[in-house]
């Protein structure tokens, strides 16, 4: 793993000439030897404030009020999450958060809904709670799959693939937009203060816009180092799907979320998992394997793939791996 992230600029890439756009695929490509990458963006900074605002206020509500929008048997992939649920792969103690979950509708009668019935669920917003929820977060998965979408052509690029590459298997995906709060450290049920335990994504890569508080860092080869992007610059980082189709010249980027011991109170992130869609065979591509790099990674299907790692971080409803009692 590297040790320097970098700071890049996505719309410099979209509006530059070859040398520049060159010189930015080598610097995101170097960059994500850690797993991040930071970028400057387009989304509206007022825009977000809006999404933060509502999302504050429904995790602000009573826990059986907040349970009126649990999705039950969508798997942490739609809905409500409460605390003490959602589990490192590594760990056996559930993480100290909660979580609201949503996505893009599937039409129904779509094949991959037919195909794949488990995977594709519908939301469940709180309107009722917080009028106009629903809309905003419902813009907030678009604005923000779109900048991954353009994102995701610098890394094919440098995975020596056609700019368009991952245009073709993203649409119609699993991606999944997350909200995470993560209550103040002095109501947490143990002595430590990891809010979230070291993990990497299952998915190819996630957007981390704003969150409202640090905590998210990285592991390196030197160790933990602070997640710091500079004002108005999301987080990108490399998930476990990426690593296997690159055959591992993109690793899966290492992180966990703490609570430092001198700053008060909670924390709000919010996410977004992008994900192929479940009928995509990841297979490390021809132009990541060579006689120094062989195939690590043998064929599988995405949705396979997420559902053996929705097992590992507990959840699946009907077998949790780890109970809250």
């Amino acid at each position: 793993m590297g040790s320097k992230v970098f700071d890049v600029d996505l719309l410099a890439f979209e509006r530059g000439d070859s040398s520049k756009r060159k010189s930015i695929v080598e610097g995101v490509m170097t960059s994500l030897e850690t797993g991040f990458v930071y970028s400057a963006h387009d989304i509206s900074q007022n825009f977000l404030d809006d999404v933060y605002g509502k999302l504050e206020e429904f995790f602000a509500l009573a826990p059986e009020l907040k349970n009126s929008a649990v999705a039950e048997g969508a798997n942490g992939q739609r809905g409500y999450t409460g605390l003490l649920v959602e589990t490192a792969a590594i760990s056996d103690i559930p993480d100290w958060k909660e979580m609201l979950n949503w996505g893009q509708s599937t039409p129904v009668g779509h094949p991959l809904r037919k195909k794949y019935p488990h995977r594709f669920h519908e939301n469940a917003f709180p309107e009722e709670l917080v009028p106009g929820i629903t809309k905003t977060l419902e813009k907030f998965h678009e604005e923000v799959l779109d900048i991954q979408l353009r994102f995701l052509r610098i890394i094919a690029l440098g995975l020596g693939c056609d700019e368009n590459f991952f245009d073709r298997c993203v649409p119609d995906g699993a991606t999944l937009s997350r909200a995470i709060h993560y209550p103040e450290m002095n109501l947490a049920p143990s002595e430590s203060h990891i809010w979230a335990e070291e993990h990497g994504d299952i998915n190819l890569i996630t957007a981390l816009p704003r969150s409202t508080a640090r905590g998210l860092q990285i592991k390196t080869e030197e160790g933990w180092m602070d997640a710091s992007p500079p004002e108005d610059h999301l987080i990108i980082n490399t998930g476990i799907m990426l690593e296997h189709i690159s055959n591992g010249v993109v690793p899966t980027g290492i992180h966990r979320v703490i609570a430092d011991p001198d700053q008060r109170g909670d924390r709000l992130s919010i996410v977004q998992f992008c994900h192929p869609a479940p009928w995509t065979i990841l297979s490390p591509l021809s132009s990541c394997i060579s006689e120094e790099r062989p195939q690590k990674f043998a064929p599988i299907a995405a949705a396979d793939r997420l559902d053996q790692v929705l097992w590992e971080i507990n959840l699946l409803e009907e077998s949790r791996r780890v109970d809250d009692d």
